[in-house]
């Protein structure tokens, strides 16, 4: 299984919440690495690279009931992987 790159804009109220923090969480479990990085405009821009069957359960739990705060889009966009991403680290 080849990985890819996930890049999802997170928009609602998900800027201090602990939001970054919960996705973080999600991603190490799901032996992902990547970044959660707050936008100057509000929303948590999730930047996550491993195999597409983990990336896609992380879409969906960016999407559940289960986080933290209120999301109300999740735009997704998915490339190749870059690589050189060492753990899971939030911004």
């Amino acid at each position: 299984m080849t990985d890819e790159r996930l890049t999802a804009w997170v928009h609602g109220q998900v800027q201090g919440v602990g939001f970054r923090w919960w996705t973080r969480s999600r991603a190490l479990e799901l032996g992902l690495v990547g970044s959660a990085t707050n936008h100057a405009d509000g929303r948590v821009v999730v930047v996550a690279e491993g195999t597409r069957e983990r990336l896609e359960t992380l879409l969906g739990l960016l999407r559940s009931e289960t986080t933290p705060g209120s999301v109300t889009l999740v735009v997704e966009s998915w490339d190749p992987p870059r690589g050189g991403i060492a753990g899971f680290v939030e911004r």
